[in-house]
């Protein structure tokens, strides 16, 4: 069988809990979907409304700060929500491409540091690390050793070591400046964690956002084509080939399903960097290329985005004690009505919690979209 577009997106909706929110634990919940982009503390928080029936942020405000889940740079080099029995594997399977992102950068290369002078350091911090310490502690650490060099040593060592930010408060659990701590060491051979930990991801990737190709799990984590062809091939009868469109070549874990082609997408509000949009190779399944360069900003801000029918219509911005809602096309009545009742609830959330969510990203709705069509919605 060959699987179609419509098929494809349906499956990721699906497998991101996107069709039917459902009762689920938050650390499960996360689990579920792999990961959760996190560079903006609000999102996981969004992420999981939509996702989770009768979501309360206080659960995952717990699992935060009880460490079920946990916070830490991880796939394309950007912090991530994952289960906490997930972060070990997944930070191996990432760390050599972690490591190269920092060690290989000039930034560090011109203090004339070795990776080895890097390598040596953590084993000592961990230590110092043993409680949260922020990132200026942290750096008044270093300069007793390595003096001038002690701010870009840093900066490679907060990414590629194993660290966890440390929950610190306000709406959405962490708040400025950035606190850091040191998991438990976990023992084993390096290269076997990261082998192991590459097919764990990947299992992870694929039942959270599959069926995709080798490209579409390149693009999720940043991973070289050599590393992701042996996972597949170390992880044998557990992963099958698929046909997707244009006979396409794609992979899922045996036994998994496909929605039908007729099955309803409801609309969904999606928080900014939402996994969903960077699951896949661009412009992704749920987004189309006319679209991107509305949602994507030429730094990288990836908008808060209205789906519809599986699809990315327009964007959100929260905006006059509710939510400003925008199409980049016309939009039907049955559509409005239905991101119009999500839109109430979400404002109503975010009443109790951030009013003003996202507010420092308002000036891209000041630059303008065009052709489009807004409503303001109150909780």
């Amino acid at each position: 069988m060959i699987l179609t577009a419509r098929q494809l997106v349906l499956a990721t909706l699906d497998r991101q809990l996107l069709l039917e929110r459902r009762r689920l634990d938050v650390a499960e919940a996360v689990r579920q979907v792999c990961a959760l982009q996190a560079q903006t503390p609000a999102s996981p928080y969004l992420a999981l409304w939509n996702r989770v029936q009768d979501f309360v942020p206080e659960d995952l405000d717990a699992a935060f700060r009880d460490r079920r889940v946990v916070k830490a740079t991880l796939m394309r080099i950007t912090l991530h929500a994952v289960h906490a029995e997930d972060y070990a594997p997944y930070h191996a399977a990432m760390l050599s491409t972690l490591r190269a992102s920092r060690l290989y950068d000039r930034r560090f290369t011109s203090t004339e540091l070795t990776d080895a002078d890097a390598d040596a350091l953590f084993p000592q911090l961990a230590g110092f690390l043993v409680r949260p310490r922020t990132g200026a502690e942290v750096e008044e650490e270093v300069t007793k050793r390595f003096g001038e060099h002690a701010h870009r040593l840093w900066w490679a060592l907060r990414t590629y070591a194993p660290l966890h930010h440390v929950p610190t408060g306000g709406p959405w659990s962490f708040t400025q400046p950035n606190t850091y701590l040191a998991p438990p060491a976990a023992p084993g051979s390096v290269a076997q964690e990261a082998a192991a930990g590459v097919q764990q991801l990947l299992r992870a990737y694929l039942r959270a956002f599959g069926p995709a190709s080798a490209q579409d799990f390149a693009r999720f984590t940043l991973l070289g084509r050599p590393v992701i062809t042996q996972a597949l091939h170390e992880l044998g009868d557990q992963v099958v080939r698929v046909t997707g469109p244009d006979r396409a070549d794609l992979f899922d874990l045996a036994g998994a399903a496909v929605p039908a082609e007729d099955t309803y997408a409801p609309p969904r509000l999606l928080p900014m960097w939402d996994s969903t949009l960077l699951a896949h190779a661009v412009p992704g399944r749920v987004m189309s290329q006319e679209y991107r360069s509305l949602v994507v900003r030429r730094n990288g801000d990836m908008l808060p985005t209205l789906l519809v029918d599986g699809q990315v219509v327009g964007v959100w911005r929260a905006a006059d004690g509710g939510l400003e809602l925008t199409a980049f096309r016309q939009l039907g009545k049955a559509a409005w009505q239905g991101l119009t009742e999500e839109a109430e609830k979400l404002a109503a959330l975010l009443a109790d919690r951030d009013p003003a969510v996202y507010r420092r990203y308002g000036h891209w709705w000041d630059k303008g979209f065009p052709g489009v069509e807004s409503t303001v919605v109150r909780g």
